[in-house]
This record gives C-alpha cells, sequence and structure tokens, in this order.
C-alpha cells in the first residue's frame, strides 16, 4: 500500500463543509472505478501545528505505482463528469502540496533484512 498525502489550504472564501463534500465526492468516484484503494479527509485541530502544515491533509491509498498512474490517467482525461468533479475541489484551493509514502520498511526489504 503507498499512501499519496495532500496537504491543503483553502481559499479565503471558500466553506470547509463545501470542500468536504466536493472531496467526498472526487473520492468516492475515483474509489468507485478502482484507481485508489481508500481515503479520507483531516482537518488540523486547535490550530496545533508548525507554520509548514496546512490546514487539511486528505490522504489517498493505492495499492501501487500502477494504482496511483490510472487515477492521474483518469483525472487527465477530457470527461465531463471527471472535469466537474475535480474542478470542484480544485477551485476551492489555495495552496498545495503533495508527498508519497510507502510502508517502511516495505515488505522486500523485510524479508531481506530476515536473511541477514
Amino acid at each position: 500500500m503507498n499512501l499519496y498525502c495532500c496537504q491543503i489550504t483553502l481559499r479565503d472564501d471558500a466553506k470547509a463543509l463545501a470542500f468536504a463534500k466536493a472531496v467526498d465526492d472526487w473520492m468516492g468516484f475515483l474509489k468507485a472505478r478502482g484507481v485508489i484503494a481508500s481515503w479520507r479527509l483531516l482537518r488540523r485541530k486547535l490550530n496545533l501545528a508548525s507554520d509548514s502544515f496546512r490546514d487539511f491533509l486528505l490522504e489517498i491509498e493505492v495499492e501501487d505505482l500502477a494504482q496511483l498512474d490510472r487515477a492521474f490517467r483518469l483525472a487527465g482525461t477530457h470527461d465531463e463528469e471527471v472535469e466537474t468533479l475535480h474542478n470542484a475541489v480544485h477551485g476551492l484551493v489555495a495552496e498545495a502540496a503533495f508527498a508519497l509514502y510507502r510502508p517502511f520498511p516495505d515488505p522486500e526489504r523485510a524479508e531481506r533484512m530476515a536473511l541477514v
């Protein structure tokens, strides 16, 4: 399982609940098409974070990089439904930062370590 993380700051005029609904619609669409495994949206609590962290954290789980590639390919299509759902989220975002994480040690590395 790989974890694609997005730290998000909303535009000043964006409503948090409207953003959460748009994310739910978009991620539900991606999950229904099998291009993501699961997801969750989190919001910073009590403004407790250093300056480098944003207000929202979107975590998207994918089985492997091939599944992530399929998600990006689907998001890049010129399908009207895809564009509508993606734009509903993207239009509320002022800034975003992304990262891709993997389990560590990964199964292959853990197996090699066991042999040592």
